[in-house]
């Protein structure tokens, strides 16, 4: 009766993530008529043109191309910076180590605008407000302490035993790192960067406060749709929904490796 009741709950879970997506979907490829209708449509004509009119507009491509440049670099950037630290953390027990990783938790608990003022401030002052550099900076320290939060027990999983093999064989330090950890933890490692994409590429609230016009991410453009006109274009705003919601879907794909894979350690270790 118990796992009966879980299934239900999981299934009921699943079903109310699962029919808005497919709703907006299918939003997405309907006239603006049979959206308003007050009786909801499963078969209708479908249409391109609410896909054509958002990648047609200059606005969004500005949009997808801020966005992947920034999202990229700071990924690219925090996975660098984040991977050594994480493994230094990990393999090397410092005194200040759990105060390290409690701060670079606690930087993930800040509320946005906590986080956001005091950079407007900075960049303002740097003159480099509404720059791309500026929300590469941002969003690198964002991801770097999503990246070593969740690479940590990844290099903690990492036999021993293989390391000091590595030692044996005349290993040093980089090589153990480069040859021998990360390899054996890559598909941990690949999920923890997947998140920290998901996280970045989604966010909007600082995006908002630091940019205006010349550094606009994707989700800024996509939230503008919606003041075209007195009269929501409900179709514009779905289509614009699912192309932004393409990148993060398949970096779910890669994050389900990465959830599989903890899962599987906690299983073992149990």
């Amino acid at each position: 009766m118990g796992t009966l009741l879980a299934r239900l709950a999981l299934i009921a879970a699943g079903l109310s993530a699962l029919v808005p997506v497919l709703w907006t979907f299918l939003n997405s490829f309907k006239n603006r008529v049979d959206i308003v209708s007050s009786v909801p449509k499963f078969f209708f004509t479908p249409t391109l043109d609410n896909y054509l009119y958002v990648l047609n507009r200059e606005a969004v491509g500005a949009g997808l191309l801020n966005s992947i440049v920034v999202v990229g670099a700071a990924v690219i950037i925090g996975a660098l910076l984040g991977l050594p630290a994480a493994y230094a953390l990990a393999r090397y027990p410092l005194r200040w180590g759990n105060d390290i990783q409690f701060f670079v938790l606690s930087m993930r608990f800040l509320p946005p605008v906590a986080v956001a003022i005091p950079l407007m401030v900075i960049w303002l002052q740097l003159e480099l407000y509404d720059t791309r550099v500026a929300l590469i900076a941002t969003y690198t320290l964002l991801t770097l302490s999503t990246v070593i939060w969740l690479a940590i027990p990844a290099f903690k999983a990492v036999p021993k035993e293989v390391e000091e093999a590595g030692r044996v064989d005349g290993y040093g330090p980089y090589a153990i790192f480069f040859r021998i950890a990360l390899p054996i933890a890559a598909r941990s490692l690949v999920g923890a960067i997947a998140f920290g994409f998901v996280l970045v590429w989604n966010e909007f609230l600082i995006a908002l406060m630091l940019t205006t016009s010349e550094a606009k991410t994707l989700p800024i453009v996509a939230s503008e749709l919606s003041q075209l006109g007195r009269d929501v274009p409900w179709g514009i705003l779905n289509a614009s929904v699912i192309l932004l919601s393409l990148p993060p879907l398949l970096m779910v794909g890669v994050l389900s490796g990465f959830l599989n894979a903890a899962f599987k350690r906690k299983r073992e270790a149990a």
